[in-house]
């Protein structure tokens, strides 16, 4: 890789580093009293997935270890966020579903950072924006294969 483009890339994900810490730290403080980023990710993928899913789908899917997923399902669990029921086929397994409490808690958070993320996009102009999607997409999909 030629020098210009090693500073490019390290340049990237110099950027992505930093706006992700600092994404993630508005955000947390934002978040309703007790919700966790982690927390938040759970509920909302399983608003958006619409179905069932294992602690293992889940732990795989937002990129965490099985049991780091376990320890985020025990505390949405005991908040009664989600329910946990056992696979009737095969008592090893379970499987994990979005409650109407769960819901309600997803929209109380997305309406506390809804602010946070309007400004984003307001400030930057929201063409821009648009056109950095589609990047971002490819770089994740990318980087989901390695």
């Amino acid at each position: 890789m030629p020098e210009s483009d090693e500073s490019l890339a390290a340049a990237l994900f110099s950027e992505l580093f930093v706006v992700g810490q600092m994404a993630r730290s508005q955000l947390s403080k934002a978040l309703p009293r007790g919700m966790e980023l982690s927390h938040f990710s759970v509920l909302n993928h399983l608003v958006h997935v619409k179905d069932e899913r294992t602690p293992a789908q889940l732990a795989a899917s937002l990129h965490v270890t099985r049991g780091a997923m376990t320890n985020t399902l025990s505390k949405l669990e005991w908040a009664g966020y989600v329910h946990i029921r056992p696979d009737w086929d095969d008592a090893r397994r379970k499987f994990v579903a979005i409650s109407p409490s769960g819901r309600a808690a997803l929209s109380a958070a997305i309406q506390a950072i809804a602010p946070i993320l309007q400004k984003a996009t307001t400030d930057i102009g929201a063409e821009r924006v648009r056109t950095t999607l589609p990047v971002l997409r490819e770089l994740r999909s990318h980087l989901d294969e390695g």
